[in-house]
Formats: structure tokens, sequence, C-alpha cells
């Protein structure tokens, strides 16, 4: 997980603080059920919420009202319900009510299960939550009730183990001064342990039921709030007033962790809790074919109104020709005229046209999503067997969008990294230590800082271990570096039998500590005020004087301790940028060791400068009378301590650097290869250094070494350009004039930082404040803040998306997301989200498509997301085999929806030209009704869900196949129009061949009649339909055969059925024509015609397939031929050889294809042992990594008198970190620390950092 947002500082604090109007009596129930506040109109409600909650939509009186309302919110649905309604007017239906009712109800009432079920499962839920047991105080004893009975003010004990059901004011608890740990990756995907600690009074006075239940203190705070991470108010009590903050309040979610008891004051409940006000609405996301679609049926109703308006005038004038010719049928038309024949004409044709637009293609759409998601839930290719955990499609609409994709937007750490820890280098003192590889009693070579003969500084190797160093203790800067190691951190530590356990705050901090036992210097036991270290055997108490915390601001955290000699001395670790400028001044080593920083960064190692000074007690007397004096202010505290905090933090004397690293997943180099050979963009969003996130990203593949590096500068210099030039030239061209070779014959990759993004992604005020963007477009006249914003936008994103690859660093969540969205805004192209952490959640939501990584960091990410994989590596296969074929299946899914139901259905159109314009329907009503439902349906339903041109190992091998959707090749508003004329053309053939055939024979049982031209022309148009479909499905299984053969049989089954005699005699007006099927279809006459109109069908269709097969004008056919003859490596061959047996048009585009994919098999693979790919000196800055993505714990702390009770615990025995850590005795490990030369390319083994 990468960087977080910005710890509470003085910027906020300069917005202004909340009202402090939420008051709170502990024991007070009746006073808070009294309170009411507003509500709408002249309604007033309680105040205060109660704890239950309820996120289910229905109840059984609600549901189907509600449900259908949401259902008529599609406009389509509303559309058909026009249409039946339309039908209940005798004067104008003209097709029997079961046609369009039948349909709209099994579309809604699918619809209506799906939402059911969906809401059923929210019930379960609620009432699962609601129920929750948990001991509240009441009567002077707690007693055992439910979650949802828990109302403010209330006072709860709460045991080990057990989730915190409300936000509550901790009170006390069993540990010692009232410490207290939580768990909260339900909250911010954290799973390292957090600490939380109450106020000294409430620790010392509430020590038993009795005086709980006595306790009559009152909150004052501020009002309900979706901030997590802040907290403002005072508890009064006795006369007495004690400022609260977030480190005092347990949060609704939290899971209490090792500690077994703890006792708190109900603050906020239910919905006024601080999760439940961020659990905000996902946006329903919608597809590019989705938005398509819509559009496409609001085109084809404007069609239909304007072919019925021409039908009805057409009626119209018909009628008064047919009056006016045959004067002596005047009677029949007394009460009628042309116009008012014409209107209800034009409603007449409305209705009967109104099934070109079908109800069950919306059916069947939901269920190839459904099936589809399935089929990435049982893909095994994509199943973690190591964590047993499969792949997840949390959404069923957003299948045949994996195949369009074109950027993904990457985490880094436990997204492209492993996120496990493990401490790899140091330098100290100017000598490079890393670990060995051989035994205890070897000494592996190393590097030591020398001097050469022209007085300069060299590397030359050592014998002298890193181990054997610490325990030699002769070097006094080391001895420093190791004892800041173990004393300058915010590590608790538990003592379980013999073990200690530490719980860190972050992994990086967690592997440091384990590095520094490792070498003799072992973390013991703290307290409020001091630390406990073992330094080589020898137990040593410091004194904590202050505790300066790390927040993501500061980069940097420090501890103020007196040592047993009582020296007073600062030790300090943090980001080289801010280290590095605070330094007294430049030391001896200072030059080797940022050479050092710069190879540790080569070798995408996360670096921290550690760094240290010594006060006077002058010095630290005046500072901490200040420091006591910030710390109990209300207003504008976070601002003083900071100042305070920079002041201490000066004049450092440098120490020494570590490297820690984060390993790449398994398959990473692999998975982003392949998606660049599929045309798309990569770009990797991260809160990491510059130049660790550069070396993972050519580790990985996303960078090569032919790539130019466009960063700040060089961008700053284009975006002038831009301005330069920008009244008549696009962002695109001004990027090609300032670099004059063409974009596709050089490539490029831009690098920039989240304090650059700040003069693009913010506008007016951020711009003007950064003065140089805002210069550069103010001489253009511009004065619009907002158009010069998005002028900068336009130009960044053009410059960004002519590049291969972009890295973003240093970036906060809020940022993620608005790269994503500047990127959606200004390209209009499909995107991806990836990630593991919470920090990542506002970027998946705001992509087109998010994804969750399973990982070290919980599962907020995941529970956001559209789809859940456990590897990075899994993303290959979603996208290139289960996106590819997705948006293949519903693409020819539209294409033959679309077409059967103009083949079959536009032959009403050419029969009112032969019927008087009477809206008289061709077919009977019963095939109307099942053509859609029954007869072609379930064929072009096994295309949407089994559908492949290729198989999934030549999807891979293939990525080049993807572009196709990118392009949306596959169904376009081309293709659209190409499918409706071929559907038109079908219904013409099989509607005036069989006119031409019964306009002038009969045959030898039958006449020309209406009910047996219906059954032919319905006949012909069905079996072209079926057998289109049969021709263009390229993966046959026995599914598929079976499905084709229930189709016909189907339809001759159902009309048996519809036509039989018995049924006409049951309801004639119902089922009107009987034996019709059955006297057509068993005259050879009728068969022939058929035949005929079929044949004359399907040549078309043939003649165009054979000449793409012969030309081969598609790169999916390219493959197809490649794989079915197997002859990619013979043509190679049989071309150099000079032999040419295919034609040019054959082999140019395989030979294309095969110069693209044999380039990518030559380029060598990647090892995951990451190695240097830039030069040293490459990195003009550096900004080393921060340690901990968030505030620590330095407050909690430092806030007690004790944290532990039992006094402090010896070397002896075993220590653990989180019980994997062991070391006895003397606290060796088989791992050998020795220096080691400068080479990037060796590889050593490390410290792990595991967690339990």
């Amino acid at each position: 997980m990468d960087g977080q947002d910005p710890a509470l500082g003085c910027e906020q604090e300069q917005k202004g603080q909340p009202a402090f109007t939420w008051e709170v009596w502990a024991n007070n129930r009746a006073h808070h059920e009294r309170l009411r506040k507003k509500s709408a109109f002249c309604w007033s409600k309680k105040k205060y919420a109660g704890n239950a909650i309820k996120t289910a939509k229905y109840n059984v009186l609600t549901f189907l009202p509600l449900n259908l309302y949401e259902q008529l919110h599609r406009m389509a649905n509303v559309y058909f319900v026009f249409v039946i309604l339309l039908q209940t007017f005798p004067e104008i239906s003209t097709l029997p009510w079961y046609a369009l009712i039948f349909p709209l109800s099994c579309l809604l009432t699918i619809r209506a299960l799906r939402d059911l079920l969906d809401d059923i499962g929210r019930h379960q839920s609620d009432r699962k939550i609601n129920s929750r047991p948990c001991e509240i105080l009441s009567g002077g004893s707690f007693c055992w009730k439910k979650w949802c009975d828990i109302c403010v003010g209330d006072i709860v004990r709460l045991h080990k183990d057990s989730l915190v059901p409300a936000d509550m004011l901790l009170l006390c608890s069993s540990e010692p001064n009232s410490l207290c740990y939580v768990e909260t990756s339900d909250i911010d995907g954290e799973t390292n342990l957090k600490f939380r600690q109450a106020l000294m009074v409430t620790h010392q006075e509430l020590t038993s039921e009795e005086s709980l239940a006595a306790f009559d203190g009152k909150v004052t705070c501020e009002e309900p709030n979706s901030r997590m991470h802040s907290f403002t108010g005072v508890l009064q009590w006795r006369g007495e007033t004690h400022a609260l903050s977030g480190e005092r309040i347990l949060l609704r979610g939290c899971k209490l962790r090792n500690t077994n008891t703890c006792y708190g004051l109900v603050i906020y409940a239910g919905f006024d809790t601080k999760i439940m006000r961020n659990c905000g609405k996902i946006k329903r996301k919608k597809t590019k074919l989705d938005r398509m679609m819509d559009r496409l049926v609001v085109i084809i109703f404007l069609v239909l109104l304007a072919t019925s308006l021409c039908l009805a005038i057409a009626s119209g004038f018909w009628a008064k020709t047919f009056q006016e010719k045959h004067s002596y049928l005047a009677a029949l038309y007394q009460h009628t005229t042309p116009a008012k024949q014409a209107f209800f004409s034009f409603w007449g044709f409305t209705i009967l046209l109104s099934v070109i637009i079908p109800m069950s293609m919306y059916i069947t759409f939901e269920f190839i999503y459904l099936v589809n998601s399935y089929f990435i839930n049982w893909d095994l290719e994509m199943y973690y067997a190591v964590k047993d955990i499969p792949a997840k499609a949390r959404s069923t609409s957003l299948n045949d969008q994996l195949g369009q994709v074109e950027y993904i937007f990457s985490d880094k750490t436990g997204t492209l990294t492993q996120n496990i820890m493990s401490f790899k280098k140091c330098c100290v003192n100017g000598t490079i230590y890393a670990l060995g590889t051989g035994h205890e009693n070897k000494q592996p070579s190393g590097l030591v800082l020398t001097q050469s003969c022209h007085g300069g500084k060299t590397l030359d190797s050592s014998n002298v271990g890193l181990r054997e160093a610490a325990h030699r203790d002769s070097d006094p800067v080391l001895r420093e570096f190791l004892r800041l190691l173990a004393i300058c951190h915010t590590v608790m530590v538990e003592e379980r039998g013999d073990q200690l356990v530490y719980q860190a705050a972050s992994p990086d901090e967690e592997a440091l500590v384990l590095a520094a036992r490792s070498l003799g210097y072992i973390f013991l036991s703290r307290t409020q005020d001091t630390i406990t270290i073992s330094e080589l055997g020898v137990k040593r108490t410091y004194q904590v004087l202050a505790m300066l915390d790390f927040n993501s601001d500061r980069k940097r955290m420090s501890v103020l301790v007196r040592d047993p000699q009582g020296a007073i001395r600062l030790y300090t670790k943090g980001a080289d940028t801010v280290i590095l400028e605070r330094l007294r001044g430049r030391g001896p080593n200072q030059d080797f060791t940022e050479r050092a920083l710069d190879h540790f960064a080569e070798e995408t190692l996360r670096t921290l400068c550690l760094a240290s000074k010594e006060l006077s007690e002058e010095e630290y007397d005046e500072w901490g009378r200040r420091h006591r004096m910030a710390n109990i202010l209300l207003q504008g505290r976070a601002c003083e301590l900071d100042r305070l905090y920079e002041e201490m933090e000066q004049d450092l004397e440098l120490l020494g650097v570590t490297a820690i690293e984060d390993k790449l997943q398994e398959g990473v180099p692999e998975t982003i290869q392949l998606l660049k050979l599929g045309n798309i963009k990569v770009w990797v969003l991260t809160g990491d250094k510059q130049e660790t996130a550069m070396n993972v990203g050519y580790a990985c593949k996303l960078l090569t070494g032919d790539m130019e590096i466009l960063e700040e500068k060089e961008v700053s210099e284009i975006l002038e350009a831009y301005r330069v030039r920008s009244n008549n030239i696009s962002g695109s061209d001004c990027v090609s004039q300032q670099h004059p070779e063409p974009l596709c014959h050089k490539k490029r990759a831009l690098v920039i930082s989240g304090d650059f993004l700040d003069t693009i992604l913010q506008k007016g005020e951020v711009l003007q404040k950064k003065g140089q963007l805002w210069q550069l477009l103010s001489c253009r006249g511009t004065t619009d803040p907002q158009e010069q914003g998005s002028l900068v936008e336009k130009a960044f994103v053009d410059l960004a998306t002519s590049c291969q690859a972009v890295i973003c660093c240093r970036v906060t969540p809020k940022q993620k997301a608005l790269i994503v969205q500047l990127v959606k805004k200004h390209k209009k192209v499909t995107t991806l989200a990836i990630g593991d952490g919470a920090n990542d959640v506002n970027m998946i939501k705001t992509a087109d498509i998010g994804v969750g990584i399973s990982g070290q960091e919980g599962v907020q990410a995941v529970q956001c997301s559209d789809y859940a994989l456990a590897q990075f590596c899994y993303l290959q296969r979603l996208l290139l085999v289960h996106g590819r074929w997705g948006y293949l299946r519903i693409c020819k899914f539209l294409r033959y929806f679309f077409y059967k139901t103009f083949a079959g259905l536009v032959t009403q159109v050419w029969f009112a030209f032969h019927s008087g314009f009477t809206a008289q329907p061709l077919y009977e009503g019963w095939f109307l009704t099942l053509y859609n439902v029954f007869y072609t349906a379930y064929p072009v339903l096994s295309v949407g869900l089994l559908e492949q041109d290729v198989s999934a190992k030549k999807s891979l091998q293939f990525p080049e196949l993807y572009t196709i959707g990118q392009q949306d090749k596959l169904f376009n508003y081309r293709i659209f129009c190409v499918t409706l004329l071929h559907g038109v053309s079908t219904s013409l053939t099989s509607f005036y061949i069989t006119l031409w055939a019964f306009e002038d024979h009969v045959g030898s049982r039958t006449v020309g009649d209406y009910e047996s031209f219906s059954v032919t022309v319905a006949t012909s148009a069905l079996l072209s339909v079926l057998v289109e479909i049969i021709l263009d499905t390229k993966f046959w299984t026995a599914f598929s055969f079976l499905i084709v053969t229930a189709s016909l049989l189907l339809f001759c089954l159902l009309s048996f059925l519809t036509q039989s005699i018995d049924a006409f005699r049951i309801a004639p007006a119902v089922f009107r024509f009987p034996d019709a099927t059955q006297n057509a279809l068993t005259d050879p006459y009728v068969l022939l015609v058929v035949l005929l109109s079929l044949v004359v069908n399907t040549i078309p269709s043939l003649t165009i397939r054979s000449y793409n097969a012969i030309t081969g004008n598609t790169s999916i056919q390219q493959v197809r031929i490649c794989f079915k003859y197997q002859y990619l490596e013979p043509v190679r061959l049989l071309l150099v050889m000079g032999w040419m047996p295919f034609p040019m048009e054959v082999t140019r585009p395989l030979i294309s294809l095969q110069k693209i994919c044999w380039k990518a098999r030559q380029e060598p693979e990647p090892s995951v042992e990451l190695r240097t790919h830039v030069p040293r000196g490459s990195f003009h800055h550096r900004s080393s990594y921060a340690f901990s993505h968030q505030e620590g714990y330095a407050g909690l702390i430092t806030h007690g008198e004790s944290l532990h009770t039992k006094g402090t615990h010896t070397s002896k025995g075993t220590h653990t970190s989180k019980g994997t850590h062991t070391s006895k005795g003397t606290h060796t490990t088989n791992a050998t620390c020795a220096t080691t030369p400068l080479h990037p390319q060796e590889t050593t083994p490390s410290w792990p950092s595991h967690h339990s």
C-alpha cells in the first residue's frame, strides 16, 4: 500500500473547527431520547440515532411498488409499457395482448427476482449484524444484549477479539495505563495493529462496575461526520475539562486485539458512526456497449416512429383514393375520414413494429453477463492455491468492457510487488554492508571506503562482516546506527511466554527492528517514558523525553531520549530529501552515502536516512517547556507542534542509510510485456519515491533501456511549447514539434511527482500558488482559472498518452483518482485500475473497471472492486482471454440479435404495401411472441455464452488480437448499419420471393391464402436466420448442436400446439391459425419456395465469407489460418529461401503479425530478482521512501504513565516478532552479515519481515 492522505495539520485547521454541538451524557438514556431535531417539512425525529442499521432497500410492503418504480427508470421499460398501454385501445390495437405482456413480464420478473435475492442477502446481513451480542451497563451491572439495543451514552464492555459496535470513547481497559490494541483492516485496509489509550483520569478513577455506573461525565464534540481519522472534543467531569482526540476513540468496525477487556462510552451510534457515514453508494458503471445500446434504442425508436408516420400518411392517401374509386362503399366509411384512419394507422403501426426493439434481448443480456462471470469464477488458471483464493467477478455487467481496456492504472506496493519487506543493505560511516551467503564463521568480501592515490574516495574490498563489526563494537558511528534502529520507532512489544512479539505500524519498521535485534541490539520493552533495549547482552534503559511522530507531510520521525549516563540525544530517521537538508554540514562520508543511496535506489530498494544529534540541558529545558504548552492547545495544536518539531530536527549528524527490499510478485514482468503487446498502456501511480518506482518499472519491463525518460523539467518545456503553439496546434502536435522525431519511432516514458501534478490537477488558487504554469498561461490573455487549468490538463494528457509508459510518484489517493478521471475526460477510453490497499479505493471506483488484489493490506480494495484477483499476473488472463472472449461474444450476440429481429419482423413493413396500409399483422400473434423468446433466442444465446475465435492458449500467445476490442471493430455504428441492411435484405427476399411464388400459382393441396403465405414467409425468415448463425459460429460444441436442433423442434412443437384445431375451438380469438403450418409445410411447392428463399439469402453471406477467407482481411482469420495449417515457421523459412507458396495478400499480414510476435519472443525474459537498469547518477532528485503511510503512535506511547507494570524484560529466553522470529541466548541467526561489493548484479539473502 502506497501513500495515504496527509495527516491532519495546519491546512485543515485553517479551514475552521466544526461546531461542537454534539453533547453526550454518560448513563443518561432518558435525556438523549427526549432530544429531537427538525426533519423534512414540520416533522421532527430523534437527534441521536439508534445503533440498528438498515442497508436493505425493500420490505414486504414496499418491494413491489418500489422495484417497479426503479425498473421504470430504464427508458426501454418505459417504452414497452407505453406500447402495452396503446394496445388497450381496440381502435388501434394490432397485436394480441400477450405479444408484449409476456416478454415484459419475464423481463421485469427476472430483474425483480435478482433484486429480491440481493435484498434478502442485505436483510440477512443487517439482521446478523444487529443481533451480535454485547454487554451494556444497565442498572448498575453489565447485561448481555444485542447491538441494536445500544444507545448513545451507554457504557459498553468489550472482550478480546470482539468487534466494536459503535464509535466509543475509551474509558479504561485491562492493559496497563488502559492501552488498547485494535485492528482496522475493515476501515483503512491496514492489518497492522493500531493503539488507543484512555485518559489518565478515567483510567485511574473508573476501576469497578460501581464507579462506571456512577460515571456522569459529559462529552461535547463535533457533529457526526465522515472524517475517519479525526475527532475533536472535550470531556467535562468533576469540574475539570479534558481534551479528546482521535487517539481516544474506538471506531465501529474495529476488532479488539491483544486486550482482554475494555470499556467505552458510546458517542455515535448506527448511521451516525464514521464508518456508516463513509458507506457511500457505488455509482453503477456502464460499458461502452451499454451506452451505445441506449443510443441505438433511441435511434431505432425514432426510425420506428418515422416509418409508422410514413405508413400512416400512405394509409390516409390510400383510404382517400380507395373511397373515391369505390364510391358505392361510402356507407362503410361514413363514420371515418382518411385523416382519422391515418391517425389510427400511425398508432397501429407503432404497436405492430414495436417488437423490433425486443425485450427478450435484455433478458438474454442479463443471462449472458451472469454466466460469463461464473466462467471467470471457475477458471482454475486464476486460482491461487497458496492462499486458496479464486478469481471473483463481483460485477456481472462489465465482462465485455474487459476486452476494450486501453489504459491500466496500477498501484505499486502490494500490487506489482509483494509488500513483504526484508532488510537487505545499509551504509554506515563509509561502508556498505549486506547479507553474506556463507556460514557464521566465514567473512565474505565487502566494500569499505578507502583513500586513493589521487586523494578521492573509491570502493575497495574488505573482509569485515557486519555482525562481526557490530559485536566488536569498535566503530562508534555503527554503534549509534544500531542503537537508533532499536530505539527510534513506535513498535510495541508483547510478552507471550518466553517470547517477545513485535507489533509494528508498518512492515518497514518491523524489518528494521528485526535487523537490529539480529545484530545484537534487541528492543525489549517500553513504558510511557522509558524504552529498554539489550545492547550486545547489556540491558540499558533510556528515558524517553519526547517522540516526534511521523506523518506523510514530515516524512520522518524522531525520539528524544536521555541515556543512562545522562546525555540527551535526538535520533531521527526519514526520507533522504528531508534528512539531508537538515544536516549540520557535509561530513567526510556524505558523498559516499549519497552514492550509496543512488545505488540502493537503482536496485529498487526502499531507503531511509538515519541521523542524530546531542542536546544540552538548557536547550532541552527551553524546548520541552514550549512542547508541553503546545500539547494542551485546543486550537492550532498540530501547527504549533510541527513548528517545534522543525526547530528540533536541525543540525543533525548523518549516521547512515538503510535499504529494504520489496520483491516483485511472480509473473509481473511477463504480464506487463503481454499487455504492452496488446496495445494496453500501463501507468504506475504510487506513493513511493521516484527512483524506486522507476527501477521497479525497469524490472517489470514497463520501462526499457531504449526509452527516453521525460521528467518534470522536460514536461514543463513541452507545456511551454504548447502555450506558444496552442492557437492552432493540438497538444500532441506540440509534442511532436518539441521533439522532431516521430513518437512512433522513439519510445518515451513520463515520470512525474505528486507535487508537479498539483499544477495540473488543481485549478485557480493552486495554479497561482505554483506560479510557473499560471504565468505561462496568463501570457495568452486568458483570465478564467478554470479555462487555464483545462488547457494545462489537455496538454498534459496529450503528452502522457503519447508516451509508452507513465509513472507518477508520491501521489495521494485523491490524485490517483484525479489522474484516472483526467484520462477518461480527455481521451474517452476504457480504463482499468488495480490496487490492493484502502488508498487505491478512490482510483478503483473512478476507473471504468476496478480490480482489487487480495494482498497484505486488508480487503477494502477488494470490497470496492468489480473483479478480485489474488495476483497481478492473473490480469493477463482476465483481459486477454476472458475480456476478449466476453467482448467477442457480446458483439456477436448483438449483431445477430438485431439481424434476426430485422430479418424476421421488418416483413411487416413490406406487407403493409400490399394490405392497404391497414397495420394488419403479417404473422400470427403467437409467432410474434415466440420468435425472439424461443425460436431464435437459443442459437444466439449459445454464441453469447460459448463463442471463441481462438483458444485461451493462442489468445495469450498472440496478445495483438486484443486490439480488435480497443478499436470497437466488432460492433459499432457501421456494423449496426450493415446488420440493419443485411436484415432488411433478408426480409425483402423472404417476403417477395414468397409473394412472387404465391401470386399466380397454387399448390397441389393449398391455395395462396393469407395463412399459408404468412407461414411460408415466417419459415423462410426463420431458417435464413438460423443458417446465418450456423455459418458464423466458430466454436462448436455438443451444446451448440443441441441448441440449434432444439430451436427447430420448438418451432415445430409450438406451432403444432398453437395451431391445433382443439386450441382453436377453445379460444378462436387467441388461436387464429388452425393447422396453418401443417397444411403449408407439407406442400412440396411451399417447401421449394422456402428452399429458394434460403438459398438466395445464404449465397451473399457465403460469398463474402469466402472472399475474406481467401484475402485474409481480418487478423482473427489470419491467426486461425496459422493455427490450422501450422505454417507460421514454415512460411518464414520458405520466404527466406525465396519461395512464395501462398498469395501475397495472405502472407503479408501473416509476416507482419509474426514480426511482432518474434520481436516479443526474442526479448530476454526478465528475472524476478530486481536489477539495476539505470546508470548511477542518472537520478537528479532522490526522495527516499517514507517508512510509514500514516501517523505513528508516538502520542499514544507518551500519554500514559506506564505501558507495562511488570518492569523490563531481560534478554534471556526467546524473542520473536509476531511469533515467527526467534533467537535464544546471544540472539544469533543462521544468516551472515557482511560487507559486499557495490555491484547491483549480486544477489544476497535477507532478513525477512513476516507477519503473524
